[in-house]
Protein backbone atom coordinates (compact mmCIF):
# COMPACT_ATOMS: atom_id res chain seq x y z
CA UNK A 1 0.00 0.00 0.00
CA UNK A 2 1.45 3.39 -0.94
CA UNK A 3 2.49 5.51 2.02
CA UNK A 4 1.71 9.18 2.48
CA UNK A 5 4.43 11.50 1.28
CA UNK A 6 4.58 15.27 1.63
CA UNK A 7 1.80 14.88 4.23
CA UNK A 8 -0.88 13.78 1.75
CA UNK A 9 -1.63 10.66 -0.36
CA UNK A 10 -0.29 10.30 -3.86
CA UNK A 11 -2.39 10.21 -6.98
CA UNK A 12 -1.88 6.56 -8.01
CA UNK A 13 -2.78 4.63 -11.12
CA UNK A 14 -4.50 1.24 -11.48
CA UNK A 15 -4.92 0.36 -15.15
CA UNK A 16 -6.89 3.32 -16.47
CA UNK A 17 -8.16 4.51 -13.09
CA UNK A 18 -6.78 7.26 -10.84
CA UNK A 19 -7.01 6.67 -7.08
CA UNK A 20 -5.52 7.54 -3.69
CA UNK A 21 -5.16 5.53 -0.51
CA UNK A 22 -6.84 6.88 2.63
CA UNK A 23 -7.50 5.02 5.89
CA UNK A 24 -6.82 1.71 4.18
CA UNK A 25 -9.32 2.34 1.36
CA UNK A 26 -9.00 3.38 -2.24
CA UNK A 27 -10.54 6.71 -3.16
CA UNK A 28 -11.21 6.62 -6.91
CA UNK A 29 -10.96 9.87 -8.90
CA UNK A 30 -11.84 8.73 -12.42
CA UNK A 31 -9.98 7.91 -15.64
CA UNK A 32 -6.24 8.50 -15.30
CA UNK A 33 -5.17 11.82 -16.81
CA UNK A 34 -8.70 13.09 -17.39
CA UNK A 35 -9.74 16.59 -16.23
CA UNK A 36 -12.39 15.00 -14.01
CA UNK A 37 -9.79 12.85 -12.25
CA UNK A 38 -7.46 15.79 -11.71
CA UNK A 39 -10.31 17.88 -10.30
CA UNK A 40 -11.41 15.04 -8.04
CA UNK A 41 -7.86 14.57 -6.72
CA UNK A 42 -7.47 18.28 -5.95
CA UNK A 43 -10.79 18.32 -4.12
CA UNK A 44 -9.78 15.17 -2.26
CA UNK A 45 -6.55 16.75 -1.04
CA UNK A 46 -8.30 20.01 -0.11
CA UNK A 47 -10.91 18.13 1.91
CA UNK A 48 -8.25 15.95 3.54
CA UNK A 49 -6.19 18.94 4.66
CA UNK A 50 -9.30 20.49 6.17
CA UNK A 51 -10.54 17.29 7.85
CA UNK A 52 -8.48 14.07 8.13
CA UNK A 53 -11.70 12.10 8.56
CA UNK A 54 -12.62 13.10 4.99
CA UNK A 55 -16.42 13.01 4.98
CA UNK A 56 -18.11 13.47 1.61
CA UNK A 57 -18.20 17.23 1.19
CA UNK A 58 -21.04 18.64 -0.91
CA UNK A 59 -20.92 22.21 -2.13
CA UNK A 60 -24.45 23.08 -3.22
CA UNK A 61 -23.01 25.37 -5.90
CA UNK A 62 -20.81 22.63 -7.34
CA UNK A 63 -21.71 19.36 -9.02
CA UNK A 64 -20.66 16.19 -7.27
CA UNK A 65 -18.23 14.19 -9.35
CA UNK A 66 -19.50 10.78 -10.42
CA UNK A 67 -16.38 9.24 -8.91
CA UNK A 68 -17.22 10.89 -5.56
CA UNK A 69 -20.78 9.60 -5.70
CA UNK A 70 -19.57 6.08 -6.54
CA UNK A 71 -17.02 6.12 -3.72
CA UNK A 72 -19.65 7.33 -1.24
CA UNK A 73 -22.06 4.59 -2.35
CA UNK A 74 -19.43 1.84 -2.02
CA UNK A 75 -18.35 3.13 1.37
CA UNK A 76 -21.94 3.18 2.61
CA UNK A 77 -22.82 -0.30 1.32
CA UNK A 78 -19.57 -2.26 1.72
CA UNK A 79 -20.71 -3.90 4.95
CA UNK A 80 -24.25 -4.51 3.68
CA UNK A 81 -23.65 -6.60 0.58
CA UNK A 82 -21.85 -9.82 -0.21
CA UNK A 83 -18.31 -9.88 -1.55
CA UNK A 84 -19.46 -10.87 -5.06
CA UNK A 85 -22.02 -8.05 -5.27
CA UNK A 86 -19.52 -5.51 -3.93
CA UNK A 87 -16.94 -6.61 -6.52
CA UNK A 88 -19.51 -6.32 -9.32
CA UNK A 89 -20.42 -2.80 -8.21
CA UNK A 90 -16.71 -1.89 -8.20
CA UNK A 91 -16.36 -3.24 -11.72
CA UNK A 92 -19.36 -1.26 -12.94
CA UNK A 93 -18.06 1.88 -11.22
CA UNK A 94 -14.80 1.50 -13.14
CA UNK A 95 -16.61 2.69 -16.27
CA UNK A 96 -17.76 5.95 -14.64
CA UNK A 97 -15.44 8.88 -15.25
CA UNK A 98 -17.49 11.94 -16.24
CA UNK A 99 -18.56 14.98 -14.26
CA UNK A 100 -22.03 15.53 -15.71
CA UNK A 101 -24.19 12.47 -16.26
CA UNK A 102 -27.23 11.91 -18.45
CA UNK A 103 -29.01 9.11 -20.32
CA UNK A 104 -26.73 9.71 -23.30
CA UNK A 105 -23.65 9.45 -21.08
CA UNK A 106 -24.97 6.21 -19.62
CA UNK A 107 -25.39 4.82 -23.14
CA UNK A 108 -21.81 5.84 -23.91
CA UNK A 109 -20.66 3.94 -20.83
CA UNK A 110 -22.68 0.94 -21.99
CA UNK A 111 -21.15 1.20 -25.44
CA UNK A 112 -17.67 0.99 -23.89
CA UNK A 113 -18.67 -2.19 -22.10
CA UNK A 114 -19.99 -3.71 -25.33
CA UNK A 115 -16.94 -2.70 -27.37
CA UNK A 116 -14.61 -4.25 -24.80
CA UNK A 117 -15.93 -7.58 -26.10
CA UNK A 118 -15.55 -9.38 -22.77
CA UNK A 119 -19.02 -8.94 -21.29
CA UNK A 120 -22.11 -10.73 -22.56
CA UNK A 121 -25.34 -8.79 -23.08
CA UNK A 122 -26.94 -9.88 -19.79
CA UNK A 123 -23.83 -8.85 -17.82
CA UNK A 124 -23.77 -5.42 -19.49
CA UNK A 125 -27.45 -4.96 -18.64
CA UNK A 126 -26.74 -5.97 -15.05
CA UNK A 127 -23.87 -3.50 -14.68
CA UNK A 128 -26.05 -0.71 -16.09
CA UNK A 129 -28.63 -1.58 -13.43
CA UNK A 130 -25.88 -1.25 -10.80
CA UNK A 131 -25.02 2.22 -12.08
CA UNK A 132 -28.68 3.26 -12.06
CA UNK A 133 -28.94 2.01 -8.50
CA UNK A 134 -25.95 4.13 -7.45
CA UNK A 135 -27.56 7.24 -8.92
CA UNK A 136 -30.92 6.38 -7.34
CA UNK A 137 -29.16 6.24 -3.99
CA UNK A 138 -27.53 9.58 -4.77
CA UNK A 139 -30.96 11.11 -5.43
CA UNK A 140 -32.22 9.71 -2.13
CA UNK A 141 -29.26 11.26 -0.30
CA UNK A 142 -29.70 14.57 -2.20
CA UNK A 143 -26.28 14.22 -3.83
CA UNK A 144 -27.78 13.95 -7.32
CA UNK A 145 -30.46 16.02 -9.02
CA UNK A 146 -33.69 14.03 -9.13
CA UNK A 147 -34.04 14.74 -12.86
CA UNK A 148 -30.73 12.95 -13.51
CA UNK A 149 -31.90 9.81 -11.73
CA UNK A 150 -35.25 9.95 -13.53
CA UNK A 151 -33.53 10.38 -16.90
CA UNK A 152 -31.29 7.33 -16.40
CA UNK A 153 -34.36 5.17 -15.76
CA UNK A 154 -35.41 5.87 -19.38
CA UNK A 155 -32.39 3.95 -20.76
CA UNK A 156 -33.74 0.56 -21.83
CA UNK A 157 -31.84 -2.71 -21.52
CA UNK A 158 -30.00 -4.12 -24.53
CA UNK A 159 -32.20 -6.49 -26.48
CA UNK A 160 -31.17 -9.86 -27.86
CA UNK A 161 -29.32 -9.54 -31.17
CA UNK A 162 -28.34 -5.88 -30.84
CA UNK A 163 -25.22 -5.01 -32.81
CA UNK A 164 -21.97 -5.70 -31.01
CA UNK A 165 -23.54 -7.80 -28.25
CA UNK A 166 -23.32 -11.53 -27.69
CA UNK A 167 -25.06 -14.08 -25.48
CA UNK A 168 -23.60 -17.20 -23.95
CA UNK A 169 -25.26 -20.42 -25.15
CA UNK A 170 -27.86 -21.88 -22.82
CA UNK A 171 -26.58 -24.48 -20.41
CA UNK A 172 -27.49 -28.01 -21.37
CA UNK A 173 -28.35 -30.81 -19.01
CA UNK A 174 -25.49 -33.08 -17.95
CA UNK A 175 -25.85 -36.47 -19.69
CA UNK A 176 -27.30 -39.01 -17.26
CA UNK A 177 -24.36 -41.33 -18.00
CA UNK A 178 -22.12 -38.76 -16.29
CA UNK A 179 -24.54 -38.45 -13.37
CA UNK A 180 -24.76 -42.25 -12.96
CA UNK A 181 -20.97 -42.59 -13.02
CA UNK A 182 -20.64 -39.93 -10.32
CA UNK A 183 -23.28 -41.20 -7.87
CA UNK A 184 -21.17 -44.06 -6.37
CA UNK A 185 -18.60 -41.50 -5.22
CA UNK A 186 -21.12 -39.30 -3.36
CA UNK A 187 -22.44 -39.63 0.19
CA UNK A 188 -25.94 -41.17 0.20
CA UNK A 189 -27.69 -37.88 1.06
CA UNK A 190 -25.89 -35.91 -1.65
CA UNK A 191 -26.49 -38.71 -4.17
CA UNK A 192 -30.22 -38.58 -3.43
CA UNK A 193 -30.21 -34.80 -3.84
CA UNK A 194 -28.46 -35.11 -7.23
CA UNK A 195 -30.96 -37.71 -8.42
CA UNK A 196 -33.87 -35.52 -7.32
CA UNK A 197 -32.42 -32.57 -9.21
CA UNK A 198 -32.05 -34.68 -12.35
CA UNK A 199 -35.64 -35.95 -12.18
CA UNK A 200 -37.34 -32.66 -11.31
CA UNK A 201 -35.11 -29.86 -12.63
CA UNK A 202 -34.97 -28.29 -9.18
CA UNK A 203 -32.21 -25.86 -8.25
CA UNK A 204 -29.67 -26.97 -5.62
CA UNK A 205 -31.06 -24.40 -3.17
CA UNK A 206 -34.59 -25.73 -3.71
CA UNK A 207 -33.49 -29.28 -2.92
CA UNK A 208 -31.51 -28.10 0.09
CA UNK A 209 -34.54 -26.23 1.49
CA UNK A 210 -36.91 -29.21 1.31
CA UNK A 211 -38.44 -30.25 4.63
CA UNK A 212 -40.10 -33.50 5.66
CA UNK A 213 -43.21 -31.58 6.66
CA UNK A 214 -43.62 -30.27 3.10
CA UNK A 215 -43.93 -33.82 1.63
CA UNK A 216 -47.36 -35.49 1.55
CA UNK A 217 -47.27 -39.31 1.48
CA UNK A 218 -50.88 -39.84 2.62
CA UNK A 219 -52.68 -40.02 -0.71
CA UNK A 220 -52.34 -43.81 -0.94
CA UNK A 221 -51.14 -44.04 -4.55
CA UNK A 222 -47.46 -44.59 -3.79
CA UNK A 223 -46.54 -41.07 -4.91
CA UNK A 224 -45.05 -38.29 -2.81
CA UNK A 225 -46.35 -34.75 -3.24
CA UNK A 226 -44.04 -31.88 -2.41
CA UNK A 227 -45.45 -28.40 -1.75
CA UNK A 228 -42.80 -25.76 -0.88
CA UNK A 229 -43.76 -23.66 2.14
CA UNK A 230 -43.70 -20.45 0.08
CA UNK A 231 -46.25 -21.97 -2.33
CA UNK A 232 -48.47 -23.02 0.59
CA UNK A 233 -48.22 -19.51 2.02
CA UNK A 234 -49.07 -17.94 -1.36
CA UNK A 235 -52.05 -20.29 -1.82
CA UNK A 236 -53.30 -19.41 1.66
CA UNK A 237 -53.03 -15.67 0.97
CA UNK A 238 -54.92 -16.01 -2.33
CA UNK A 239 -57.63 -18.09 -0.66
CA UNK A 240 -57.96 -15.59 2.20
CA UNK A 241 -58.25 -12.71 -0.27
CA UNK A 242 -61.01 -14.49 -2.18
CA UNK A 243 -62.87 -15.25 1.06
CA UNK A 244 -62.71 -11.61 2.11
CA UNK A 245 -63.73 -10.34 -1.34
CA UNK A 246 -66.48 -12.71 -2.60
Amino acid sequence: MPKMTNQYPKNCRDRNQSFSWHNGKRIYHGVWGSPEAEKSYRRFIAALLESPALPLRIDKDTDVLVSELADAFLGQHESRMGKADYTNFQYAVGYLAVNEFSPKKLKEVRSKMVKAGTLCRSTVNRYIKYIKRIFAWGVEEELVNANVGLGLRAVKALREGEEGTFDHPEREAVPYEVVAATLPFLPPTVAAMVQLQWLTGMRPSEVFNMRVGDIDQSRGNGLWYYSPMRMISLSWRIHSKRESNP
